[in-house]
């Protein structure tokens, strides 16, 4: 659904093209998105997205050690190159700035879940490639898509790109997991203290994240190597570095429905029909700068190498159809902490 309510910038250099190519597509195939320009601020195939205003502040105290106020007396061991998220409330969204869609903010009750501590890796998802268990990542995604020589993004530590939802999903399960919710990243990021940016409140700097990189000249860096922006939990690059895939169905109003107090988004159905109820009232600017979509789309969490400081917040929420593989985009792999049909399934 492209972007929510105020629009994003780092998509700018995708977002008509994408949507222009739409009607080209079946629904059912995983596809390139069209090539963006070399600069996210502009693009002769796209809107260009404005830069969101940074959300309030919510507080200025030391956030900067790993919140364990919801850790339960007995914590599950957790597998390898994962850390657990404790179960429990925290507050999803806000009230006031960032975007309509990451409005109002309400308290969600997750289950205890492990977080992959990276990124996904070109390395990893090559395995599960050689395995037979993948598709291919589109490996000239960077070259489609002007974001300067492929060869960049290919090193063995840098986040997978050139990913649809579906690689996504089907390298989890090879791994004996799953994509994350997009409440449990959002508690991943922010804790349960509500903090602005996975490592507290202070603006983005370079050693933080990767982001307002130059599209078409710089690239992704080596998953890991920013610990000083780390999150509550300790996961690396929650905010930066590539978009995130996660499991569910984007719902521009999923806040205000019944499931929200589970982070829970409506069905498909009830979204497709808020969409026309968007189209009916002429709401153009709530999902972005694009035309209200058609169809349901995926989210995507967490920022990119290419995208504005203060789109990194927890909070922000961008979408996608799912079959689309983009430069800017890759996953990290959740499991249930105490869920034994999650068992690892890779035949070692």
């Amino acid at each position: 659904m492209g972007f929510v309510s105020i629009s994003r910038v780092a998509f700018a250099a995708l977002v008509l093209a994408v949507l222009a190519s739409c009607a080209r597509r079946s629904a059912g195939t995983d596809t390139d998105a069209p090539a963006p320009s070399p600069a996210p601020s502009s693009s002769s195939s796209s809107n260009a997205p404005t830069a969101a205003p940074v959300l309030s502040a919510v507080g200025e105290r030391d956030v900067s050690v790993v919140d364990a106020s919801a850790e339960p007396a007995t914590m599950p061991n957790a597998p390898p190159d994962m850390l657990l998220v404790p179960g429990g409330p925290f507050t999803m969204g806000a009230d006031t700035g960032g975007e309509a869609d990451e409005h109002p903010a309400h308290t969600v009750s997750l289950d205890a879940f492990f977080l992959d501590k990276t990124e996904v890796t070109n390395e990893a998802y090559a395995a599960c490639v050689a395995d037979k268990k993948c598709h291919q990542n589109d490996r000239e995604i960077a070259s489609r898509n002007h974001a300067g020589p492929d060869v960049g993004f290919q090193k063995p530590k840098q986040p997978v790109v050139g990913v649809s939802w579906s690689d996504g999903v089907a390298f989890c399960t090879y791994m004996g997991k799953r994509l994350p919710r997009e409440a449990e990243f959002e508690k991943a990021a922010r804790g349960t203290e509500g903090r602005r940016y996975p490592w507290g409140n202070d603006a983005p700097t370079p050693e933080r994240a990767v982001f307002a990189r130059d599209f078409g000249r710089d690239t992704t860096d080596e998953v890991g190597t920013h610990p000083a922006g780390r999150g509550p939990y300790g996961h690396d690059d929650l905010g930066g570095n590539v978009w995130e895939w996660q499991e569910d169905e984007y719902d521009p109003v999923a806040y205000t429905r019944a499931g929200a107090p589970q982070g829970r988004p409506g069905s498909c159905p009830e979204i497709l029909a808020t969409l026309r109820e968007l189209r009916a009232k002429g709401s153009q600017g709530f999902t972005g700068s694009n035309p209200i979509p058609n169809e349901c789309e995926h989210v995507l969490r967490g920022g990119a190498f290419n995208y504005f400081g203060t789109g990194l917040r927890g909070t922000n929420r961008v979408h996608h159809p799912g079959r689309f593989r983009l430069v800017m985009s890759g996953f990290r792999c959740a499991k249930s902490a105490s869920a034994s049909s999650e068992s690892n399934a890779r035949d070692k």
